[in-house]
C-alpha cells in the first residue's frame, strides 16, 4: 500500500492577545510562492484546508491554518473574551511567529467576516482574499443570528439545541457539520462569538469594506444560496462570483474538489494580474 507523507508541520504557538493567553495549534508548509492564510468557520478547524498538502497544484505553495481560538485543540484562558475582534488580533498575532509579509488569504464562515476585518485593516499586506461565504449582509447570520432567535440562560444548553437543528437542516452537509461540532466547539465561547457576528453583520458596513478592498476578490457559495441577495451587486462590483456545485454552506464537505480547483484558478489570476 502506497503512503502519502504530508509535507506540513503541526506545532503550538504560545500568544497573549489582549491579556488573554493562548496556545494555538496551527498547521504550516514553507514554499518559494506567496503563502495563503487560511481562517476555519465556526464549528470547524484547520484540518478543513490540510489537503492543500496533498494537491500537486499547490506544490511549491506556503500556508498557515490554526484553529481560532475556542476552537480545534487551542487552548483559551477566557472563552467569553472570544469575539471577531479578538479573531483578527489573534490572527495578525500569529503572522509574526510564521514569517508571514504580504499573503493570500482564504476565509470560511467565521473566518470569512474575521478575513474581511483583517484584509481592511492590513491593505496591501493581502495580496488576494477568497471569501467562502462569509458575513458581508445581515442575511448571512442564519447560523449566528440564531443567539438571539433562540435565547438560553445556559450555553450547554443553547449549544445543544443549535446542533440539533443543524442536524435537521435540508442542507448539504449539515448533518456532519453538526455531528462534530460538540468536538470542536467549546459551548462558552458560542454566545460572545455569535454576538459579535450579528453586531458586525448588521451595523458593521460590511460590504462597504469587502468592496473597498483593492486586491483580487471572489466569493465563493454553494449552489442551495445562490439566492443571496447581493450576488449581483458583488458581480456588478468586479468580485469573481465561484458557485459550487452540489453543496451550499460547506464546500470543504460537500464538494471540495471543485473547491480546490476554483481556488487555484483564482489565485493564478491573481498572480498573473
Amino acid at each position: 500500500m502506497m503512503t502519502l507523507t504530508r509535507n506540513t508541520l503541526k506545532e503550538s504557538v504560545t500568544l497573549d492577545v489582549d491579556g488573554v493567553a493562548l496556545k494555538v495549534a496551527a498547521i504550516s508548509r514553507q514554499g518559494e510562492l506567496a503563502p495563503i492564510v487560511f481562517l476555519h468557520g465556526f464549528g470547524s478547524t484547520k484540518e478543513d484546508f490540510a489537503d492543500i498538502a496533498l494537491i500537486e497544484a499547490f506544490a511549491g505553495r506556503a500556508f498557515l491554518a490554526y484553529d481560532a481560538p475556542g476552537c480545534g485543540e487551542t487552548a483559551c484562558s477566557d472563552l467569553r473574551r472570544i469575539s471577531i475582534p479578538f479573531l483578527v488580533e489573534t490572527a495578525k498575532a500569529m503572522l509574526a511567529p510564521a514569517g508571514i509579509d504580504r499573503f493570500h488569504l482564504v476565509g470560511h464562515s467565521m473566518g470569512g467576516l474575521t478575513g474581511l476585518m483583517l484584509a481592511h485593516e492590513l491593505g496591501n499586506r493581502v495580496l488576494s482574499f477568497i471569501d467562502i461565504e462569509g458575513n458581508v449582509a445581515p442575511e448571512d447570520c442564519f447560523l449566528s443570528r440564531q443567539i438571539v432567535d433562540f435565547p438560553s440562560d445556559d450555553s450547554q444548553d443553547f449549544f445543544n439545541d443549535f446542533i440539533d437543528r443543524n442536524w435537521h437542516s435540508s442542507q448539504y452537509s449539515s448533518p456532519l457539520y453538526a455531528a462534530s461540532l460538540r468536538h470542536k466547539v467549546r459551548a462558552q465561547a458560542v454566545a460572545s462569538i455569535f454576538s459579535s457576528m450579528v453586531q458586525l453583520s448588521d451595523h458593521g458596513a460590511l460590504m462597504d469594506k469587502f468592496l473597498s478592498l483593492h486586491c483580487p476578490k471572489m466569493f465563493m457559495f454553494g449552489e442551495q444560496n445562490n439566492h443571496l441577495s447581493y450576488l449581483p451587486l458583488l458581480d456588478k462590483s468586479g468580485v469573481e462570483l465561484a458557485e459550487i456545485s452540489h453543496c451550499a454552506h460547506f464546500p470543504m464537505y460537500s464538494n471540495p474538489v471543485e473547491m480546490w480547483q476554483r481556488i487555484e484558478r483564482f489565485l493564478l489570476r491573481a498572480e498573473n494580474r
